[in-house]
């Protein structure tokens, strides 16, 4: 048996599964556009989570127990994070460019107002400065937690892991309630659509890093994890603080832009009257 530096992936069913839960999402959401039923979609989520426990499982002996990952692997898979990082970063400039084009020069249709007449935008100094402090907090935990990891004090890093775990679902559940209390909905125009997708997107990448970091705080619990050998968390890290960095610019331009511009056209005019 001839020994490389590469891992040469053995065969295993996990992709197979994956392929089949993507077909049934597809599947699920049309019968619950047409039927208003969910099972499928309940079913796909089942799927999900097998796969992913099984898949994760089979990585993290590769990884931890087997010694599979050498120097080379671990730099392909530090490239492999870089680049899905930066496509997460064009996957949200879209939103961005979709929100300037209608926000600098709305049309006609929007009634040259941004956002148009009959949409009242949220306050930002309200839950949106709450989220904000929350994800800086959030950004803080993370890199103690790692400096902790580093000098092997892994107390530290757990306690510091579970804090950045809590404000990640903290973040979500206002969300959530943010949502519910809005004063438009996602189908009202240019601004409902890009509102929703853009913060809803972000969203859901808060509650995958969330479920990122959770399943690295039940590895260094479970001793995965060295001063040298760490880089799950580290992806983590890198990907939490994309994150951070995509809600405060959705913090500046889709919630205090809006809000600083009238209270500054309000103080002139109030001058102006004056």
């Amino acid at each position: 048996m001839t020994f490389h530096p590469f891992h040469l992936v053995e065969k295993r069913p996990w992709p197979l599964t994956s392929s089949f839960r993507a077909f049934i999402l597809t599947s699920g959401l049309i019968n619950f556009i047409h039927n208003n039923n969910l099972t499928i979609f309940f079913i796909r989520i089942i799927f999900t989570i097998l796969s992913i426990y099984q898949w994760w499982r089979d990585i993290t002996r590769e990884a931890t127990f087997q010694g599979y990952h050498t120097l080379i692997v671990k730099n392909g898979i530090k490239w492999g994070i870089i680049l899905f990082i930066l496509r997460e970063v064009l996957f949200f400039f879209r939103f961005f460019w979709a929100f300037f084009h209608a926000r600098i020069s709305p049309n006609i249709e929007l009634g040259l107002l941004w956002p148009p007449i009959g949409i009242q935008s949220f306050n930002p100094y309200h839950i949106p400065l709450l989220n904000t402090t929350i994800l800086l907090a959030s950004g803080v935990t993370i890199t103690w937690s790692h400096h902790r990891i580093l000098i092997k004090i892994y107390n530290e890093a757990i306690i510091s892991i579970i804090l950045t775990v809590i404000l990640g679902i903290y973040f979500t559940l206002l969300q959530i309630f943010e949502y519910i209390e809005a004063p438009f909905c996602i189908n009202d125009r240019t601004y409902g659509t890009t509102f929703f997708v853009a913060t809803g997107f972000h969203g859901l990448h808060v509650i995958i890093g969330t479920t990122f970091i959770l399943i690295n705080l039940i590895r260094i619990f479970n001793g995965h994890f060295s001063s040298n050998h760490h880089f799950r968390f580290e992806a983590a890290s890198w990907y939490w603080h994309f994150v951070d960095v995509v809600w405060l610019f959705l913090y500046v331009f889709v919630y205090w832009w809006r809000f600083y511009y009238i209270s500054i056209k309000s103080t002139f005019n109030f001058q102006l009257k004056s």
